[in-house]
């Protein structure tokens, strides 16, 4: 019997000296970042591991696993960036950490291979994907550190499920010699081409006044790849102004579902006007002033265009592969008092009754923003313009036709900045009458929190089991003081209650936010966003992951 205890007390010891057991003087653990995995971007950040050592030791290898949909075929690319400091998500350079390894042999399990000496307390490794051209963007990855080695031994870390899903980097700072692309619009085409629109701000990230245009790029696959840029609205150097005094911005896209007339509505500023509300003569192409429509006497009452800003209205009858000249709709539709009449960024609707809406914004005749809505009853030849919908200070917003045919009308509330807490919330109102009237939905305020920013609300038609349904869906930064956490939520019941269980984070990093979705088919659901991880995103959701 002795001996039998003796022969046991020695595996024992034998084992606790293979390297493959966690060491009392080594804790290792991983975080994994809720972000996409973008196609057309390198070096996507996927997790974190932090090594906590006691003693000096070295960093011989990393263990990585790949499975899920997208699995080894979908990664071109791997590498492990080092530092002592937590790596973030949106930037390397800031605390300037060091490779470790890289590899394009990629299977199952990857092993990376280095040396890397480890002083005492924590060091920080990033991994890093960089997707193969052909990726299905629809994929999802699980990829997990699953191991490290040290010259001490091994150690092993339990895998998490959460799989990333992947995307599109449609859009990237400096791509095409382009400062900066913001403000997504989405739609889909009668053909099924997906069309996203955006600024294409050439010179700088700032808002109207500058140099910048409307872009346009067109998947003709469900949005697994996009055709090259095209610029749809340019003003050029209209007046003999520079272009940088003749900036088109804010646009919002819209098919006639009866037609297939598609249109895009933008806002264009001709000039500066300036803080007394004056429009500035002699501007060439070495001045400096800037002054935008929202900011102090930017836009002022009148229709002209040394007066106010300007809606402008191209359309396209062949799916969006080319465009008319701009309408400018000021005259038709803006009230001379108001200090500015615009569109409202993203996507407009076609009603059952055939009827054409845009969302639209501006400022009343005291200076105050509002919104409301646009509406045409003879496909796009003659417009006319709403009450505004809610007495406090509301912008940017989307609409979307409510089962019983009423509108919703869904805003961004500058309330949200003077409480972040008790009534933090979307205004949402509703109206019977194309805008003539307006009540204040119960939810106004109640439901859908927000860092004041735009959002997105569609309306998704869709068949199961051979019944007809319907659903609504949202998409913002899902916060109240901070532009982070894009999220996708549904409502089942037109927008009365959103499902707290069901939602689905795309992107947990800071950005500016703005998105807008669009029903691609039956069961998929297409979203552009402003990320964290670049300018503009495409991702999809299949509907059953929310229903």
């Amino acid at each position: 019997m002795f001996t039998f205890i003796k022969r046991i007390l020695a595996i024992s010891l034998l084992a606790c000296s293979m390297p493959l057991l966690v060491s009392a003087q080594v804790k290792v653990s991983q975080k994994k970042y809720k972000l996409p995995i973008l196609k057309g971007k390198a070096d996507n950040p996927v997790l974190t591991v932090k090594i906590e050592v006691e003693e000096e030791t070295v960093l011989e290898e990393v263990e990585v696993s790949l499975s899920g949909t997208g699995g080894v075929e979908s990664v071109n690319n791997m590498k492990i960036f080092t530092s002592r400091n937590l790596i973030g998500i949106n930037d390397k350079k800031d605390k300037k950490p060091k490779q470790f390894a890289e590899t394009g042999d990629i299977k199952e399990n990857t092993t990376l291979m280095g040396s890397l000496p480890l002083e005492r307390g924590s060091t920080y490794l990033q991994l890093v994907l960089t997707l193969n051209e052909g990726a299905n963007p629809s994929a999802f990855i699980n990829v997990n550190v699953i191991g490290v080695k040290l010259n001490t031994g091994k150690v092993k870390i339990v895998a998490d499920s959460y799989a990333s899903r992947l995307g599109i980097a449609l859009r990237q700072h400096k791509q095409d010699n382009v400062h900066t692309y913001r403000i997504p619009g989405l739609a889909t085409a009668n053909d099924g081409s997906l069309l996203a629109i955006y600024d294409v701000r050439y010179n700088s990230s700032r808002d109207l006044q500058g140099h910048m245009d409307i872009g346009l790029s067109r998947s003709l696959d469900k949005g697994k790849t996009w055709l090259p840029m095209q610029i749809v609205m340019d003003m050029g150097t209209w007046g003999n102004l520079p272009e940088k005094f003749n900036g088109v911005s804010d646009a919002n896209i819209l098919v006639d579902k009866n037609t297939g007339n598609i249109f895009i509505a933008a806002l264009w500023m001709h000039g500066v006007i300036n803080d007394r509300g004056e429009w500035v003569e002699g501007l060439n192409e070495n001045s400096d002033n800037w002054n935008h429509q929202w900011r102090n006497k930017g836009s002022q009452p009148g229709l002209g265009v040394k007066e106010t800003a300007q809606f402008l209205l191209i359309k396209s009858t062949d799916n969006g592969k080319t465009w008319s000249e701009p309408v400018n709709l000021t005259e038709m539709c803006k009230r001379k008092e108001w200090w500015l009449w615009a569109p409202a960024p993203g996507q407009g609707i076609t009603m059952k009754d055939g009827t054409l809406v845009i969302p639209t914004q501006g400022r009343n005749e005291t200076g105050k923003s509002f919104s409301n809505i646009t509406y045409s009853k003879d496909g796009g030849k003659t417009w006319k313009t709403s009450n505004e919908a809610v007495m406090e200070s509301t912008t940017e917003c989307m609409v979307v036709e409510l089962s019983n045919g009423n509108l919703m009308l869904n805003m961004r509330s500058n309330e949200n900045t003077k409480d972040t807490s008790k009534n933090n919330g979307r205004a949402i109102a509703v109206t019977k009458n194309l805008g003539k009237t307006w009540s204040i939905h119960p939810t106004s305020h109640r439901a859908l929190q927000e860092p004041v920013c735009m959002a997105s609300i569609i309306r998704h038609d869709f068949i199961q089991d051979g019944h007809k349904k319907s659903v609504l869906l949202f998409s913002n930064p899902d916060s109240k003081t901070i532009r982070r956490n894009l999220t996708v939520k549904i409502s089942y019941d037109d927008g009365k209650t959103w499902s707290k269980e069901k939602k689905i984070l795309l992107d947990e990093g800071r950005s500016r936010g703005y998105s807008c979705l669009t029903s691609i088919d039956n069961d998929t659901i297409g979203i552009l966003y402003e990320s964290s991880q670049a300018d503009l995103v495409f991702q999809t959701i299949n509907i059953n992951e929310l229903l």
